[in-house]
């Protein structure tokens, strides 16, 4: 999966929506009504470090089964420490890819994630420089594709 860069101007703007107290159920629907909890803002919400967070779109289906698929845009925390287990943004000389992090005896991987598809575990050589950009924090996906 290669990646897209987007500047995103994180600028203290005002990003709000109406927040409901309810759950909406995937399931059965519930009897309970719903309440308004209040105002919610995007910023806050998405970006915790507003300084080290920028988003990028996805390209490519080697990390569907997490559920990044292609287009999706992908927010990203440069302050966050990268654990094993994160999905990351790696640069590799001068390609970015998008991968789960994975610590193992031997050192790092990053692992694919799309059963369709035998896509590569990555490990490090020798002539090869990692760079950890930073951690995925955010997937934004579209729900209907008019809204594109």
């Amino acid at each position: 999966m290669t990646l897209s860069l987007l500047p995103v101007a994180l600028a203290p703007t005002a990003a709000t929506t109406a927040l409901m107290l309810a759950r909406v159920q995937a399931g059965f629907p519930s009897p309970a009504a719903s309440y308004a909890a209040g105002a919610l803002d995007f910023n806050q919400y998405l970006v915790a470090h507003p300084p080290a967070t920028f988003a990028l779109y996805a390209a490519g289906d080697s990390m569907s089964d997490a559920g990044i698929d292609d287009g999706d845009l992908l927010v990203v925390d440069r302050a966050r420490e990268a654990v094993s287990g994160d999905i990351v943004i790696v640069q590799l000389a001068t390609e970015f890819t998008v991968k789960r992090l994975r610590k193992t005896p031997t050192g790092l991987e990053l692992h694919p994630e799309n059963a369709r598809v035998p896509y590569p575990v990555l490990r490090p050589g020798d002539d090869e420089e990692w760079r950890l950009i930073g951690v995925v924090t955010f997937i934004v996906k579209h729900a209907c594709p008019r809204s594109r």
